[in-house]
């Protein structure tokens, strides 16, 4: 979570929640409005959610005593854990299912794990989940867990069928216009900065993608640029425009960095996650952008004006790494390219 918030554990009706405090900031207000389950206090004139053992693993705060898995709940998650790192899984997905098992073994910490039924998964999802008002991705990720956990630890199938998953919310991606791409690429003057947000724009990179980025990486022979061990591990290339490789060139006879195409103030190591999002944070303050924007929208606008300008979507899948062609699909909703054809009946009043 953003280094901008800090959590207080406290208690609010008679319920132990935590408090989630911030400075007046509408890009703040967004974000905390995005976290499952927060909601506004008007007594306590305070942001908050439930003290649960996802949200204190969420925010990274310490477990209290009665919020841990029974004894012989540590060891199997020991076990899984141990399954899911000689399988490779990505740190970042063993991250996601362990804590998504745990939460699930504390709150059954008092019923053997060998006694555990479909029952007692339903009984999660509507005690627990629906309960604290949890999103449905959190939710299809518990089962997801459990799931896997079951045939691979336990090699027991439950009948997951059984247990009712969400419906997936469909949301539509966030867009900005070329202008607005423009006027946030333009609000630096550090060219670090300005290069750094032109690459995710103009290459459609996920955050980590660019900060694992190598001077390797761009083959400026090739004119692309070589995203390797991508999400699901997958290398795949991007065309570079002459015009970013022109402002790589100039930042680079400043900066000189030796491994990552971008560095930390150590050289040689890795620019921080923290550290590129507030780059765009100071860049949408320069600008009169109110929206919301994240770094992520940088890539859905990529994808965007690119279907916009007429590339076919199977290439665009490629560009962007999707495994299905179902992901992509979701920006023809966004495009406005075909809506401009139609007139609206308003137009013949």
């Amino acid at each position: 979570m953003p280094n901008s918030f800090s959590y207080i554990p406290g208690s609010h009706n008679n319920q132990k929640v935590i408090f989630i405090r911030f400075e007046k900031n509408f890009q703040l207000l967004q974000e905390v409005k995005k976290i499952p389950g927060s909601l506004w206090s008007q007594q306590k004139k305070s942001w908050y959610v439930f003290d649960t053992d996802v949200n204190r693993s969420l925010f990274q705060l310490p477990f209290e005593s009665t919020q841990h898995p029974s004894h012989e709940g540590l060891l199997h998650l020991q076990k899984f854990k141990s399954y899911l790192q000689s399988r490779r899984y990505s740190e970042n997905t063993v991250k996601t299912y362990m804590d998504a098992l745990r939460s699930f073994l504390v709150f059954h910490n008092q019923k053997s794990i060998f006694e555990i039924t479909n029952d007692d998964v339903i009984s999660y999802n509507n005690e627990f989940i629906l309960k604290n008002k949890l999103s449905s991705s959190y939710q299809n990720q518990i089962v997801n867990s459990i799931k896997l956990y079951f045939k691979t630890i336990r090699q027991v199938n439950l009948d997951i069928e059984k247990v009712h998953r969400p419906k997936r919310e469909k949301q539509l991606p966030n867009v900005l216009s070329k202008e607005e791409v423009k006027i946030i690429l333009e609000a630096h003057n550090n060219i670090k900065h300005k290069a750094m947000l032109a690459m995710i724009y103009s290459c459609g990179l996920r955050r980590s993608e660019l900060l694992h980025l190598r001077l390797l990486d761009v083959d400026s022979n090739r004119n692309v640029v070589i995203i390797r061990q991508a999400k699901g591990k997958k290398d795949r290339i991007a065309p570079l425009s002459p015009k970013i490789l022109e402002l790589l060139r100039s930042y680079y006879k400043i900066y000189k960095p030796t491994h990552y195409l971008f560095e930390g103030q150590t050289k040689g190591s890795e620019y921080s996650e923290q550290s590129l999002q507030s780059v765009l944070k100071q860049a949408l303050q320069k600008t009169n952008i109110k929206k919301p924007v994240t770094l992520h929208w940088l890539r859905h606008s990529y994808a965007t004006h690119l279907l916009e300008s007429g590339t076919d979507l199977r290439y665009i899948q490629e560009l962007l790494g999707h495994n299905s062609s179902r992901t992509t699909e979701i920006y023809t909703h966004v495009s406005t390219k075909s809506l401009e054809q139609i007139k609206s009946p308003f137009d013949d009043l």
